[in-house]
Formats: C-alpha cells, structure tokens, sequence
C-alpha cells in the first residue's frame, strides 16, 4: 500500500522498480489537466493525472507482463513498453502523458510503481529488465 496521502503536504513515498532511487509523487487538482507531481531531487516532472486510469485500463486489456522500457524523453522508447505506450499517439490521450517539455519521458521509471502502491499492478524488481501487469 502507499506510504503517503498523495497531497503535496504528505506525498506518496516511492522507490524506482530497481529500489535504487526515492522519489515522491502527488496529485494536484487544483490545475486543469489534474497532473500527478513527481519529485526527483531537485528535479520536478510532470504527468496528466488521467495516465493512472488509463495505464491500468491498457494493462488490463493487454493482460499480460508489459516491460517498464523507461528512456528520457530524448532517447527513443523500446517497442511494446509502458514507456512506448505513455508516449504514443495510439493512447488515450492520443501522445505524451508527460506534461513538462524536456522532462516528459522516464513515464515507465515512475509511474508503475504508483501503479502498484495503489493496489493497481504488480512491478518486478530486479536490476534492470522489470516489467509490470494489472491487478483487478
């Protein structure tokens, strides 16, 4: 379960599917797309609230482990990815979930876990290579 409320005040406290980097996420409501906050350091990224919905719907659908294949926004996603799918115009959102230019991708870096801190899918935690499917 999540550690946290998902309130900028008391975020969600997460690790990365490797459990080598901490980071925090919540939700905002109070701007229109809602986005999820995701903080990295000093570093502040964002994704359009609606990715969480929809990540477990396309997971669900798809029924199967997904590879995680997180990459900067500069570098290409592998096919088949979470990362790929966060990214393509094929989604519901018809492109990027990642709302800051430059600091649109590691979609598939920091979404899944939020995924699985809701009780939404289960992430592998290996050293590289995880993956992740639905739960529900």
């Amino acid at each position: 379960m999540a550690v946290g409320m998902g309130t900028k005040d008391d975020p969600w406290q997460l690790t990365t599917p490797p459990g080598t980097s901490a980071y925090t996420m919540w939700r905002d409501d109070g701007v229109t797309p809602a986005v999820i906050v995701c903080q990295v350091g000093s570093t502040q990224l964002k994704y359009d609230a609606r990715a969480i919905a929809d990540l477990h719907a396309m997971l669900k659908a798809h029924g199967d482990w997904l590879p995680l294949g997180g990459a900067d926004e500069q570098k290409p996603a592998p096919d088949g990815s979470v990362e790929a799918w966060g990214r393509s115009p094929g989604n519901p959102l018809g492109g990027w979930y990642g709302l800051k230019k430059g600091l649109r991708g590691r979609f598939g870096v920091y979404m899944p876990p939020l995924l699985e801190a809701l009780g939404l899918a289960e992430v592998s935690h290996h050293a590289k290579n995880n993956r992740m499917r639905a739960i529900g």
